[in-house]
């Protein structure tokens, strides 16, 4: 059964067409740092509680909708599609490959999904370095990766992931070297594929545009907030890996591609 904190009872989502952006925001004139003060507090709070060794599938639901709730009360309008094909698997465990935006994603993946399916992520090693995220991943029992050396990323993966889902917990994992707000197929590597055929799980595509939040030119983390750019999320139906798995890593791409395509023209300009 869903927990009653999990927003999402259909396939989809669509943030009401009269949503309008906090009179705070708006007072701040749409000042990005608003955004900023009221994610960091969220985060520190997380943070925090992982700390404690308290941040369960309740909390993590909690935290997240408040981040999600944060791009609405930016005037950010938020789409999510496909969380019936997530129901379909009845809490199997498998592997979700998909394109790698911004920040975005790792803060509201909990809101879109925690409710339906038990997960971690594979992050780059480097984030366990930062105070707070480091609680909360060490909470979720992420898997980290170097990045330095592609075999024993590979063995880390192979070794953690098939670990993580003979226990019923299923891996996101973001096959890009970096996010980036173009998506470029050559640098989408298979790593995802590999792990579901060995463990011998589904593999459950997804696409996302989360440039509502950019990366910084400065500061990385720090980047523009863009209400025009509207928030997707869309999940396509479980894939069983055949083969070598290069069919599968191709229909991946593919239903990336063929998204971000037909989101695009959706954006307006502007940004804080």
């Amino acid at each position: 059964m869903e927990p009653d904190c999990y927003l999402f009872r259909g396939d989809s989502y669509d943030t009401p067409a009269d949503n309008k952006a906090s009179w705070v925001y708006r007072m701040m004139l749409n000042s990005r740092w608003y955004f900023y003060f009221n994610n960091f507090r969220i985060f520190f709070n997380t943070g925090r509680c992982g700390k404690r060794g308290e941040l369960d599938q309740i909390k993590q639901i909690v935290y997240s909708n408040q981040n999600l709730k944060l791009i609405e009360k930016c005037g950010g309008q938020i789409h999510l599609r496909g969380l019936d094909n997530l129901r379909s698997l009845n809490g199997q465990p498998v592997v979700l490959i998909g394109n790698h935006m911004s920040l975005l994603e790792t803060a509201v993946f909990h809101s879109v999904i925690r409710g339906i399916l038990d997960f971690t992520f594979v992050i780059k090693k480097q984030l366990l370095e930062i105070p707070f995220f480091k609680e909360i991943m060490i909470a979720l029992e992420a898997i980290p990766v170097g990045r330095d050396n592609p075999r024993e990323d590979l063995r880390a993966v192979m070794n953690e992931g098939k670990r993580l889902l003979s226990e019923g917990r299923s891996i996101i994992i973001f096959p890009q070297s970096t996010r980036s707000e173009e998506f470029n197929p050559e640098k989408f590597n298979s790593i995802g594929i590999k792990l579901a055929k060995n463990a011998g799980v589904p593999v459950v595509p997804f696409a996302l545009k989360t440039d509502f939040l950019g990366n910084g030119k400065v500061f990385r983390d720090m980047g523009p907030v863009r209400p025009g750019r509207q928030v997707w999320f869309e999940f396509a139906a479980p894939i069983n890996v055949e083969g070598n798995g290069q069919a599968a890593q191709q229909e991946i791409i593919e239903f990336i591609q063929s998204r971000l395509a037909e989101w695009k023209p959706h954006d307006q300009t502007g940004e804080r």
